[in-house]
């Protein structure tokens, strides 16, 4: 079942009140989401079946969270009526008209809860409390109970108390965040205008104070209305330079920076033009910074209809030439071809053929900016769980070269002569380890990191800490999804 986005969600004032009096019922633990197993008892009481309520589910929950919003949960309410129709194509539905649907005894059972609640409630005496979510707690420095599984609402915030409990000590004890990738925060992506935002530090983008004054005078956020921009953030970078403007231009990591979002976001888009097709050496340095989110990476061959078709094929074949040479994977990075701007196709110079494959590359590009927010969770788990692996094997390096310093004499010589021969310690890592080597940090920024410290002063390794994050990959994330999954599977 295709699905627009137009009117989704949308419905009168009347309507809105009646769901929402149908979302407070339901939220059993009112906390503003509806998970799975107050999904089954509340849509069975519609009319449709099993595999039609996980149709129901799947396309209102497209972000994979495992709950309904309130905007969801409406969501899934008008496609109720829709599914009872059996309408194969929802870009068709004016979501407007759909009057919500019939609920067999749900009346009833609403009107027992109020008369439950009267009876219940104490008479106030001029006092409140206020409940805190165990969520609010996950990333603070002084909760140290584990927080179990039934107290957890979504993947999302399953990942943060794992990640509080069994990942961090980890990264805390061998200094992960000055190696590696800083702590994650608490706090949900956002944008805010202003390039104040990177020295916030509730804000996502905190970690860029490290970059310095010379990147953050230069650094902007903008907001504007747009529907597509409540799902998704955009980062534009400055283009990148070419010759001596590379060596002298820049006064602050550039490479570093582009790193730094690399790891944060969903996609990246490389963009070229038909006249500018090399790759400089400050390109070269941004792609091999982005090693390890291969996945990410799309290309744009953006102004195509600026040559006939002859050129362009030519063009496409000298693009990918160059970027085999920088690009060290086997795969095919995918390339959208097209002129991406709000201007009609220059047909002169295309023709008919070029013009439709034009269109429909740039219906491909939109699609794949659509998915993000459907992928968000999918990719966070990825991230979450690569970086997992990560601070185990940092964890590791750090362990093997606090065991190979002497314990009395010679210790500043033998911590030299390790750094020296980094590449070869890891060697010895994945080795006993049996780790693959191509898990392993970058040896030249390890090495330069390692520097500023005294290894005498790191910690030994400690097997608990290793094994906790052992059965967080293998047992407790696995758990985690399957109690999140569609309740209908």
């Amino acid at each position: 079942m295709e699905i627009g986005t137009g009117r989704i969600g949308s419905c009168s004032k009347e309507d809105q009140k009646i769901y929402q009096e149908w979302f407070n019922f339901t939220d059993s633990d009112n906390d503003g989401r509806i998970t799975g197993s107050d999904a089954i008892k509340f849509f069975g009481m519609s009319n449709l079946s099993r595999p039609d309520l996980k149709q129901v589910w799947a396309t209102a929950d497209s972000k994979r969270q495992g709950y309904l919003g309130f905007n969801e949960f409406v969501f899934a309410m008008q496609l109720v009526p829709v599914y009872e129709l059996h309408a194969s194509n929802l870009y068709v539905v004016d979501f407007e008209d759909i009057k919500p649907p019939v609920m067999e005894g749900l009346d009833i059972l609403i009107m027992r809860k109020k008369q439950s609640s009267k009876l219940s409630t104490p008479e106030s005496n001029g006092s409140s409390s206020t409940e805190t979510s165990p969520a609010s707690q996950w990333f603070s420095s002084k909760s140290s109970k584990e927080i179990s599984l039934s107290s957890v609402t979504s993947v999302i915030d399953g990942l943060k108390r794992l990640y509080i409990q069994k990942l961090k000590p980890l990264e805390v004890a061998y200094n992960f965040n000055d190696f590696v990738s800083p702590f994650l925060s608490g706090t949900d992506e956002r944008s805010v205008p202003g390039n104040t935002i990177a020295v916030q530090a509730d804000m996502p983008f905190s970690g860029l104070t490290r970059f310095g004054t010379a990147f953050l005078s230069k650094f902007e956020c903008s907001q504007m209305p747009h529907p597509l921009l409540k799902h998704i953030t955009f980062v534009d970078t400055p283009g990148v330079l070419s010759g001596e403007k590379q060596r002298t231009q820049r006064s602050y990591d550039f490479t570093g920076v582009t790193s730094w979002f690399a790891a944060k976001c969903d996609l990246i888009l490389l963009l070229f033009d038909p006249h500018k097709l090399d790759v400089s050496d400050e390109f070269k340095r941004v792609i091999y910074s982005l090693r390890g989110h291969d996945g990410k990476i799309r290309v744009v061959l953006n102004k195509a209809d600026q040559v006939d078709t002859q050129q362009l094929m030519r063009v496409y074949g000298a693009l990918m030439w160059s970027l085999g040479k920088v690009l060290n994977t086997p795969e095919v990075v995918r390339v959208y071809i097209g002129s991406f701007n709000d201007k009609p196709v220059n047909e002169a110079a295309t023709g008919p053929i070029g013009k439709e494959l034009f269109e429909k590359e740039q219906e491909d590009l939109l699609s794949d900016l659509k998915d993000i927010p459907k992928k968000a969770c999918d990719r966070r788990i990825n991230e979450f769980v690569k970086r997992a692996r990560a601070a185990k094997i940092h964890a590791h390096i750090i362990g093997h070269l606090k065991k190979e310093m002497p314990s009395m004499i010679g210790k500043a010589k033998t911590q030299q002569k390790l750094i020296d021969n980094l590449e070869t310690e890891f060697g010895k890592v994945q080795r006993d380890h049996h780790v693959p080597p191509g898990d392993f940090p970058n040896v030249d920024h390890f090495r330069e990191v390692l520097t500023g410290y005294n290894f005498d002063k790191f910690e030994k390794l400690k097997p608990k800490m290793i094994q906790a994050v052992d059965d967080m990959l293998g047992y407790d994330i696995p758990e985690l999804l399957k109690t999140f999954r569609n309740p209908y599977d």
